[in-house]
């Protein structure tokens, strides 16, 4: 007799020599010392038309069958008013979808200092490491089990019912980092207006943002001694008056790092200051939730044609500013800079550590995107095929804008008689004070500043188009039932967008920097780390390798390869697990030595760090103890029957019956009514029954463990 859920019911099917019957059921079982009997039987006298030939595993009856508490809905739901899911148009919009998602701004301004910071060139041996032993085996693992099963982040976790924690976490990783993510593409939007004149605006320190510490012109590498010119303002005074110094003070700064600090950003002195709203920030971020909206109304079928230019358009951005980059004087310096190679510092166990979280960062993996993404997929489409391309293009990509910074970072050192070490930042850094400040000081300005921030914002919405429809679409999949249609589902993309930038609105405020990076360090390193650990050990060591090689052979028919079944289910998981314990060990707080978090501020970074871990084991108590798990924790504690007085003539009272009854193996068993087979599953979780039945029929089970291993009863 094997027994199997569809709905909430259960298909009880009975071979015999004569015939095999298919009828579904609610039962309740009485458990007894004699073994577990049937007492009573419900049957279905009109069961639906999809179930008459037990279709457990069918497609139709594994989407009703979802186990995520929407047991019923399909008794409410109008089946035809639940639309189909989408699918992508052709195989390349995927693979664009998936470029446009893994090569995103992290590339540009987070990479190429990295690698100047470790080492120079010495920097690609860790990082190119990682790559073969982390980051293409989690992204290839993550688009076979997206495309295999054709569900969202959260859905997918029917292969693991109590670990579906895991994708709550990664949806919410995914939108924690939309929301700041939109809100730096802001930035790139009210840069490139701004690049709209012929005299960009951050060149000169004659205006009403300026302090007495700017410096209007760069330095001349002509004499030691180069001169400045700096603009002396006074909040009192209403004149401007030029001075010429000799030397930089400590507190100079260039006309860039003022226009993004005190015009752009309005920024206030530290995040116990936080301000009002900066509205033309607030407007720009605006902008760019309308573009996502927009670009996202139709999900995939739509954002399969957006990707056509924001996956492509960037590359020729990038060639552009690389050629103009190496026709600059001083770019040979910045090159220089960016790959000498310094093996020392690969003694240092901060380095590996950088690589490996670079690489999390760099293909957004384990964050839910590329497993909502593949979803859409056709079944036998080659997803190994596509891994292979996509990791090793968005590390090319990479590498070749270390080139187009550095390039630029030489000319910019050599105009200001510098080395390339005081120019050279990381993050909105160098995409808002450094850059623009190198833009400015070459021929048309206005030309390459727009061609550079009009790459800047590809790249984001790139990248911010595939997070965005990995939370829309994880929730959909969800409660599919319950939002119905295909207007609500329109509806609910727009709620989803309009409280995206509700949401987004406090870091667009005067003190809203500090919130922005205080999200940016929470989320980009250790949620995503843990998250990837327990996903390779769900499904290489609960699910099984095997089993899940097994899936995709049915998709690609590739046979296994020794290299995935090593990184999979040793390697990967034992070099994250290493990079953690070295993030936790090397912990540095965020902030800077001048302006510090606060300790409230800090512990809101780690409030929003443990969010996303914190439902994985929040799920896995909750859907433990609802599914039999504390009925089978009260029975495991019971006392046996042999409990009680060592001494015969002391067993009195309560512990006399025991006496003329034969000793029990197992626990006792009160009356249970069992309305969900899982729950019959847990309770015998490990043990060895027999059920009665009334019409003689007998079974053995060895249900075996409840951690997702095969049952049969």
């Amino acid at each position: 007799m094997r027994v199997r859920q569809a709905g909430v019911y259960v298909y009880i099917e009975c071979q015999t020599a004569q015939q095999t019957t298919c009828e579904p059921s609610k039962f309740s079982i009485k458990m007894n010392k004699n073994g577990l009997e049937i007492v009573a039987v419900e049957e279905i006298t009109d069961p639906s038309p999809a179930y008459e030939k037990c279709p457990w595993i069918s497609e139709g009856s594994l989407r009703e069958n979802s186990d995520d508490g929407e047991e019923g809905s399909d008794e409410n739901a109008n089946e035809t008013s639940i639309p189909e899911r989408a699918n992508w148009g052709g195989r390349f919009e995927f693979l664009l979808t998936c470029i446009g998602y893994a090569v995103g701004l992290g590339n540009v301004w987070r990479f190429p200092y990295l690698c100047y910071k470790n080492g120079g060139g010495a920097f690609l041996i860790p990082y190119l490491l990682m790559l073969a032993l982390v980051g293409l085996p989690l992204f290839f693992m993550e688009l076979a089990f997206g495309q295999f099963a054709s569900l969202g982040p959260i859905t997918i976790w029917r292969v693991n019912p109590l670990l579906k924690g895991l994708g709550y976490g990664m949806v919410i990783v995914s939108w924690l980092i939309s929301l700041y993510y939109n809100v730096v593409i802001s930035y790139v939007i009210f840069y490139l207006y701004a690049s709209l004149t012929s005299v960009l605006p951050w060149t000169s320190c004659g205006n009403s943002w300026n302090t007495v510490h700017c410096i209007s012109k760069h330095f001349s590498n002509s004499t030691e001694n180069a001169t400045q010119t700096v603009n002396a303002s006074s909040d009192i005074l209403l004149y401007k008056a030029n001075a010429t110094v000799s030397a930089v003070a400590e507190e100079a700064s260039t006309a860039a790092e003022e226009y993004y600090r005190r015009y752009v950003l309005e920024q206030s002195d530290g995040i116990g200051n936080f301000g009002t709203i900066n509205w033309k920030l607030a407007l720009c971020l605006l902008i760019c939730w309308v573009v996502v909206g927009g670009s996202l109304i139709k999900g995939v079928q739509s954002l399969g044609k957006v990707v056509y230019f924001t996956a492509t358009f960037p590359y020729l951005m990038l060639t552009v500013l690389l050629i103009r980059g190496l026709t600059l004087n001083g770019a040979g310096i910045g090159i220089e800079y960016y790959l000498k190679p310094d093996f020392e510092k690969l003694k240092e166990p901060r380095v590996w550590s950088d690589a490996a979280t670079q690489i999390f960062y760099s293909l957004s993996a384990c964050s839910g995107g590329l497993i909502a993404m593949s979803s859409f997929n056709k079944f036998t489409n080659n997803c190994y095929r596509d891994a292979l391309i996509v990791a090793l293009l968005n590390s090319a990509t990479s590498i070749y804008a270390g080139f187009v910074i550095f390039s630029i970072l030489g000319f910019m050192a050599y105009e200001k008689g510098v080395p390339v070490s005081e120019v050279a930042k990381q993050g909105p850094g160098l995409a808002f004070e450094v850059y623009p400040e190198a833009l400015s000081q070459m021929p048309v300005p206005p030309l390459w500043s727009v061609f550079f921030f009009l790459m800047m914002a590809t790249l984001g919405f790139g990248s911010q188009f595939s997070i965005v429809e990995c939370v829309i679409s994880a929730l959909i999949d969800e409660f599919r039932q319950k939002i119905g249609s295909k207007r609500n589902i329109l509806y609910f993309r727009i709620f989803i967008v309009i409280t995206s930038f509700i949401l987004g609105l406090p870091m667009v405020c005067k003190g809203g920097i500090y919130l922005l990076n205080l999200i940016d360090f929470s989320v980009g390193g250790l949620p995503l780390l843990l998250i990837g650990f327990i996903e390779l050990v769900a499904l290489n060591w609960i699910y099984g390798f095997e089993d899940f090689w097994c899936d995709i052979v049915m998709m690609i028919g590739e046979k296994p390869k020794l290299y995935w079944k090593v990184c999979w289910t040793v390697v990967s998981p034992v070099v994250i697990f290493a990079t953690i314990l070295f993030n936790i060990i090397y912990y540095k707080e965020p902030g800077s030595k001048d302006n510090p978090y606060p300790g409230w501020a800090l512990a809101l970074g780690w409030l929003i760090a443990l969010f996303p871990i914190a439902v994985v084991p929040a799920w896995f108590i909750y859907k433990y103890c609802t599914e039999g798990g504390w009925q089978l924790l009260k029975l495991r504690s019971a006392p046996l029957p042999t409990w009680g007085p060592a001494l015969a003539t002391n067993r009195t009272e309560r512990y006399e019956a025991c006496e003329s009854q034969p000793p029990a193996t197992g626990p006792r068993f009160d009356l249970l009514t069992v309305t969900r087979p899982e729950e019959f599953l847990r309770l015998m979780a490990g043990s060895t029954s027999t059920l009665n039945t009334g019409s003689s029929l007998t079974i053995n089970t060895n249900v075996g463990s409840i951690f997702g291993s095969k049952s049969s009863v």
